[in-house]
Parts: structure tokens; C-alpha cells; sequence
């Protein structure tokens, strides 16, 4: 693994955290980093608890990287878009603990697992994309459709809006709101360690058949935009 991303595996549960020193941007390392430790995890047949450092989960992607090549613009979009989909029909069950900033691919990140802690504080979550002058990318407007309420997703996609976590929760950006880093790891873990307790191959098979039309939907756009 390496010093991005680091993985503890504890009575079933893969304890997976995102530590780059900063804002845990999604470079094309912390993208690979994210998806060999995922590799490790599904090969321990592990609930995955999703973490990142103190105060962030992830700020996005690096914006350098839109100052780079088509070519390698298109490989890290596409690398995220990646990430996107195999945690969307992840075997096992995917526990996220935000301990604070969620923006952009951090935002989709976080949308893509199966349930979503959060912390009060001051911190922002959402889509900022349209205010930094890009457009967002065809898997992340179908996810957002899939996560987020209905009024909450076209006025987060569409003003490039951060909000703090309490209207985050509501908009549909997280599950459930600890009151600080300590109560958000208590309750994040638990709820990772009560999932090792239901039956996989049935939480697959839900998953996949609730999730079948975003899944396809979001492939269907990587692939059109990215290359396949």
C-alpha cells in the first residue's frame, strides 16, 4: 500500500484511510492507492470502512490536472468515474466516515457507499464544479440523481453550492450526523462491524438489482466520455 492510503483489517472490516497530508485530492496515485487497497479488501471478503485525515475526507480532484494533457485528463476522469462504479456494486457492504470537507469527486466518493457518517462542524460538502468552471462529469450527475433528494440534486449540480453538514444530511449527501471525531468514529465502526453480521451473497444480490439502472448509467457515461 502506499503512504496515501493506508489499510487495517480488523475482525472483518477494512479500515481504509485517505491521508495525503492536505486536502487528499484525488490524483491518479491516490486513485490507484484507493483502488488496490479495495483489491485487498475484497479478497478479505471485508466490510469496508472509507475514511480519510483529520477534518477531510477528500477535496477533489488535484486541479493541476486540468492543466495537463487531454490524455491525462481523460485517464484520471476516468480513474474516478472507476472508483465511482466499483463502489456503487462493491460485494461487500461500504461504511463512510467523513470526518469533514466533501467536495467534488470527494462528494461522488462519498455518494458511492452504502451508508454515510458525517460530523458537525465547519466543514463543506457538495458540487462545486460549475463555480470553478467545469462541467460535471456524466457517472457523477447520474449518481447524484441516485444519492440525493430530488431538489437537493438539481440545486447542488446545477449552482456549484457548499453547504455545511446539516443541510448536507438533508440534501442527501450523508446518513447520519455525529457530534465530533470521536462519536463519528465510534458509530461509523459499529455500524461497519454490525454489517459483517448479514449475509453477503444476499447484500450483493440486492445491491446489484437496487442499483442495476445508476450502474449501468454510470458505465454508459464513463465509457461515452472517457473511452471504455
Amino acid at each position: 500500500m502506499t503512504e496515501l492510503v493506508t489499510y487495517r483489517l480488523d475482525d472483518g472490516v477494512a479500515t481504509i484511510t485517505l491521508d495525503d497530508g492536505k486536502a487528499n485530492v484525488m490524483s491518479e496515485n491516490m486513485l490507484g492507492a484507493i483502488a488496490a487497497a479495495l483489491d485487498r479488501a475484497e479478497a478479505d471478503r471485508a466490510v469496508v470502512l472509507l475514511t480519510g485525515r483529520a477534518r477531510v475526507f477528500s477535496a477533489g480532484y488535484d486541479l493541476a490536472t486540468f492543466s495537463r494533457s487531454a490524455d491525462d485528463i481523460r485517464r484520471t476522469l476516468r480513474a474516478g468515474g472507476n472508483l465511482v462504479h466499483r463502489l456503487l456494486g462493491f460485494p461487500y457492504p461500504v461504511v463512510a466516515a467523513c470526518p469533514g470537507h466533501a467536495i467534488a469527486q470527494g462528494a461522488f466518493t462519498l455518494l458511492a457507499t452504502d451508508v454515510r457518517f458525517g460530523v458537525a462542524g465547519d466543514f463543506k460538502l457538495g458540487l462545486n464544479e460549475v463555480a470553478i468552471g467545469l462541467t460535471i462529469p456524466h457517472y457523477g450527475v447520474e449518481l447524484a440523481r441516485h444519492r440525493l433528494t430530488a431538489p437537493g440534486f438539481d440545486r447542488a449540480a446545477n449552482t456549484g453550492i457548499l453547504v455545511a453538514p446539516e443541510e448536507a444530511r438533508e440534501l442527501g449527501f450523508l446518513d447520519v450526523l455525529s457530534t465530533d471525531a470521536d462519536d463519528l468514529r465510534t458509530r461509523a465502526t459499529a455500524e461497519a462491524h454490525r454489517l459483517t453480521g448479514i449475509d453477503s451473497a444476499a447484500h450483493t444480490g440486492t445491491k446489484l438489482r437496487v442499483r442495476a439502472q445508476v450502474l449501468a448509467a454510470v458505465r454508459s457515461g464513463i465509457d461515452a466520455e472517457f473511452g471504455g
